[in-house]
């Protein structure tokens, strides 16, 4: 199925989704803990927390920490769903303007329990991604980077359709890796900003889709001839699935494909 084939999908189906809005407060209240418990543990996971997606709702709900398990990864899940919190704000605002302030307050609230002295601070030296021959612009480049990157955002905002938005918001924040850590987490909660603040449901990448996502990337950052049809289609179709699962919930009929 080619990208165009899939955002016609998705948009068909955000169609269905809309008409049955808006949700009543408690609905509302019930969908945010839903997605704060699953894209937390999917997101952290990602990156190789160990906390199952059980020890993530037990420790987001009930603040009961897990025997065993390395402190940093608690500190990790306190603080994504701290970020998700305030990203559920900016993106629920009649008018959204993405700038460095936005993206580094979400990196501030991911990392502050983990380093503060970091958390929302622009990295100071040279990072290196593991697997792949790319490598992130220099420490003194990143300023310039992320100015470009607001800048590109906002006039690419109404020419893209919003998943290949958000999917490019993703790859390019992960291509600077502004931070020197928590990039990633970042960039998801950026990319689930844009797809909130246009209407469309919280994308949550599975660990299962791991090897996918990473290749995908990695397609986008090659030297040579790089593409990012691979990375665009699977955000999409991860749209698609959490369209479905919003669906499922609600018993909401959607079309035949």
């Amino acid at each position: 199925m080619t990208i165009n084939d899939l955002l016609k999908r998705i948009d068909d189906y955000a169609a269905v989704i809309r008409a049955y809005r808006p949700l009543s407060e408690a609905e509302v209240k019930e969908l945010d803990a839903y997605y704060r418990i699953g894209m937390t543990y999917s997101s952290n996971a990602l990156e190789g927390n160990s906390l199952t997606l059980s020890e993530t709702k037990v420790l987001l709900e009930d603040g009961i920490t897990v025997g065993g398990k390395p402190i940093r990864d608690c500190y990790e899940t306190t603080g994504h769903a701290r970020a998700y919190d305030h990203m559920l704000t900016i993106a629920r605002s009649d008018s959204l303007s993405i700038s460095e302030n936005v993206i580094r307050r979400l990196h501030y609230l991911f990392y502050n329990g983990i380093d503060p002295e970091a958390a929302g601070e622009y990295r100071k030296g040279q990072v290196f991604i593991t697997g792949t021959a790319y490598v992130p612009p220099a420490a003194e480049e990143v300023p310039e980077c992320m100015v470009t990157f607001v800048t590109e955002l906002a006039e690419k905002r109404g020419k893209l359709h919003p998943v290949e938005l958000a999917a490019y918001a993703h790859r390019r924040l992960v291509d600077i890796h502004p931070f020197q850590d928590g990039n990633g987490r970042t960039a998801r909660l950026l990319m689930n900003l844009i797809l909130i603040n246009q209407g469309y449901c919280i994308v949550s990448i599975p660990p299962v889709l791991r090897y996918d996502y990473i290749v995908a990337l990695q397609q986008a950052q090659r030297e040579k001839a790089p593409s990012d049809e691979a990375f665009v289609k699977l955000i999409a179709e991860c749209e698609i699935e959490a369209q479905k699962d919003y669906c499922r919930m609600f018993r909401i009929e959607l079309p035949k494909p």
